[in-house]
């Protein structure tokens, strides 16, 4: 039976990562688009709980597509649930403009909907390429050498589709420089951060305040980060992800935290019913 591969993003449907992803994907089975109409970075695993999600039939590079009135996750759950006659093989979410690194990649609307995927059972794949920061943040976005990624997508998907993710991995987190000189792949960890916090304070023309969040890129990440690998060795990085985000390190403290919160209610309690 004929493989489907669904492809989503947060860049948006028009966005030249989808379509490379597209380009990529099409010689391993069937591909279809289902992905938010306008740019939606940054939403992580927002849901449209209050709205309803329309959904336009479109073509992205020869094959069938849909842009969504939502969010990558309303992407995800209508393509699965509402459009598809059966479960898709795999999941591919990107390519995405700007890389997706460390603990900040919970916010990445193309990882979001990777593991909205996963959550239902389906392998995923989150890749992203790294451009400068100008590039990530244009309305209409500029070129890409998208060669490098659309390989990577291409070979890391075939090996999905014939043995699946290995046991206790949910997501590959995939981040691919524009260009490697050698193409090296590195497995890797989240890094703390990606970014420096900013927040720049303005006043509108009426005199009226606001806030603009801003930061800056970081290079100094440990080595064995995903941050590292991509940013300063210039690799490919391959982060392994879980969706349980228990930290089975701390079980032990939490255990103690909650026999004292235990001892310190039941005292209150005994102390209320004798009054």
């Amino acid at each position: 039976m004929e493989k489907i591969i669904l492809v989503v993003n947060d860049d948006g449907v028009n966005s030249p990562g989808i379509k490379a992803a597209v380009r990529a994907l099409k010689p391993l089975g069937k591909v279809i688009v289902c992905a938010p109409a306008v740019q939606q970075s940054g939403v992580g695993r927002s849901i449209s709980l209050f709205t309803p999600v329309s959904v336009s039939k479109t073509k992205i590079e020869g094959v069938e597509a849909y842009a969504v009135n939502g969010t990558p996750v309303d992407a995800v759950i209508v393509s699965v649930y509402g459009i598809f006659n059966r479960r898709p093989d795999l999941v591919v979410s990107g390519i995405n403009i700007g890389e997706n690194l460390s603990f900040e990649a919970t916010t990445s609307g193309t990882i979001g909907a990777a593991l909205e995927a996963a959550n239902h059972s389906l392998p995923a794949i989150a890749i992203s390429l790294h451009s400068n920061e100008k590039a990530k943040f244009e309305q209409i976005q500029p070129d890409q050498d998208f060669k490098l990624a659309e390989l990577t997508v291409r070979q890391i998907s075939e090996y999905i589709l014939e043995n699946g993710l290995p046991e206790g991995v949910d997501v590959l987190n995939v981040n691919v420089p524009e260009r490697a000189d050698k193409a090296k792949i590195k497995i890797t960890r989240l890094a703390k951060r990606m970014y420096t916090t900013k927040v720049q304070k303005r006043r509108d023309p009426r005199g009226r305040l606001y806030f603009w969040i801003d930061g800056d890129a970081i290079f100094d990440a440990p080595e064995g980060t995903d941050v590292h690998a991509v940013r300063v060795e210039n690799c490919i990085s391959i982060t392994p992800l879980s969706l349980d985000l228990t930290s089975h390190a701390s079980i032990d403290v939490i255990e103690e935290i909650v026999e004292n919160l235990e001892r310190q209610i039941e005292e209150k309690n005994q102390k209320i019913f004798k009054g």
